[in-house]
C-alpha cells in the first residue's frame, strides 16, 4: 500500500513492528494518574490523584548527545533511554517536584524494530526508576537525514509539587552543609571532549580493556548510565527542608552548583571529601587536561548536590543510608561569590 514510501527509505510496517515491541515497556511504567493512551494523538495524565493544593507543574527537555557514538561504536543501545529520562527527571527534581510523566523521541535514519525496543527498554527502565509512567513519544524514520545505522534521543518530563513546595534556592544562607550524592561516572556530559581526548587523539578502541579501569572495556564504562536521584532525595524532602539542590550536569561544578544560589553566595568544595571514578583519571591523563577545567565539563563523581542546615546534615545522610545510598559532606555555602575546589 506504501509502494512509494518504502522506495524513499520509510517502512510502515518496521513502525509499526516498533510499536508492538514496546508495548510491554511502556506498560511496566504504569503509575498512578496515568492514563492508557499509547496510539493516541496526545498521552493523558490526570493530575487531580495527588491531591496538590497548589499544584505547579515543572517541566525538564534534554537529550544524551554525543554520547550516542558509544553506543554505535559498542552496538549497546539498552541503557541510552535511561539516560534520556535521567537527564530529564534529575532536572525537575531539583526544584522539589516529583517526576510524573515522560514522553521520548527517537529519530532514526533506518527503522530496525529490534534497536527501537532496546532503546526504549532503557527509557521504560529509566522511568520506572524514576517513578513516573511512559505516556507517549515518537519514532520519526528520516533516511537523508541520518545514517541506517544511527539514531537520536531525546526527551521530556513533566513533573509537579505544592506551590510551598517548590525549592528555589531562597533559602539558602551562608554556612549551609552540601551534601552530595554520588555519580556512576561521566553521566551524558562532556562526550565531546571525551571522544577528542581518547578516541581522535589517543587513537583508543572503545572495546579495549584497560588496567586503568579495573579491566573493563573502555566503551563500556564511558556507556554506565546516567544515575537517576528521585528516590533518595524525594524521601529526604519528606522530612528535611532542603534549601537548594543542584543537578551537576554540562558545565560540571563551576557552572551547575552557582545555579541553586543567591546573588553574591559561593560555596566551598573539599575535592577529598569524596572518591573520584577512575574514567575521570583517564581523560585527564590522556587529554593533559588541567584540574579546573575538569571541574569545569564534568562531575568528578558527584552527581546531585544538597544544601542543608548544619545541624540538618547528619539526619539527611541517614535518611539516605537506610535507603542504601551512599553521601559525602563535600563543602559549604559562603560569602566568596565563587565557587572554590580545594
Amino acid at each position: 500500500m506504501a509502494e512509494q514510501y518504502e522506495k524513499a527509505g520509510v517502512s510502515l510496517e518496521a513502525g509499526y513492528e516498533s510499536v508492538r515491541r514496546i508495548r510491554s515497556h511502556v506498560d511496566r511504567t504504569r503509575i498512578r494518574g496515568a492514563q492508557d493512551s499509547i496510539g493516541a494523538f496526545g498521552g493523558l495524565f490526570d493530575l487531580s490523584c495527588y491531591g496538590m493544593k497548589e499544584p505547579v507543574l515543572v517541566s525538564g527537555t534534554d537529550g544524551v548527545g554525543t554520547k550516542l557514538l558509544i553506543a554505535f561504536a559498542m552496538d549497546k543501545h539498552d541503557t541510552i533511554g535511561i539516560d534520556a529520562v535521567a537527564m530529564c527527571v534529575n532536572d525537575v527534581l531539583v526544584q522539589g517536584a516529583r517526576p510524573l510523566f515522560f514522553l521520548d523521541y527517537i529519530a532514526v535514519g533506518k527503522n530496525h524494530p529490534e534497536v527501537i525496543e532496546q532503546i526504549v527498554k532503557g527509557v521504560a527502565d529509566g522511568c520506572v526508576d524514576a517513578q513516573c509512567a511512559l505516556i507517549g513519544g515518537e519514532t520519526a524514520e528520516m533516511p537523508d537525514m541520518y545514517d541506517v545505522h544511527h539514531y537520536d534521543v531525546a526527551g521530556f518530563c513533566v513533573g509537579a509539587a505544592d506551590k510551598k513546595d517548590i525549592r528555589t534556592g531562597e533559602h539558602i544562607a551562608d554556612g549551609d552543609v552540601l551534601i552530595g550524592l554520588p555519580s556512576t561516572g561521566v553521566h551524558s556530559n562532556g562526550f565531546s571532549l571525551v571522544r577528542k581526548v581518547l578516541f581522535k587523539d589517543a587513537k583508543l578502541d572503545p572495546h579495549q580493556k584497560m588496567e586503568e579501569l579495573d579491566g573493563r572495556e573502555l566503551g563500556e564504562v564511558l556507556l554506565t548510565p546516567t544515575r537517576i536521584y528521585v528516590r533518595p532525595v524525594l524521601k529526604v524532602l519528606e522530612e528535611i527542608d532542603v534549601h537548594g539542590m543542584s543537578h551537576i550536569t554540562g558545565g560540571g561544578f563551576f557552572e551547575n552548583i552557582p545555579r541553586m544560589l543567591k546573588d553574591g553566595q559561593g560555596v566551598r568544595i573539599e575535592k577529598d571529601s569524596f572518591p573520584r571514578p577512575e574514567i575521570f583519571d583517564v581523560i585527564a591523563k590522556y587529554g593533559s587536561i588541567d584540574e579546573e577545567e575538569m571541574y569545569n565539563v564534568f562531575n568528578m563523581g558527584i552527581g546531585f548536590i544538597m544544601a542543608v542546615k548544619p545541624e540538618d546534615a547528619a539526619r539527611t545522610q541517614q535518611i539516605l543510608a537506610d535507603m542504601g545510598e551512599t553521601s559525602y559532606v563535600i563543602g559549604e555555602v559562603t560569602e566568596s561569590g565563587k565557587v572554590e575546589i580545594e
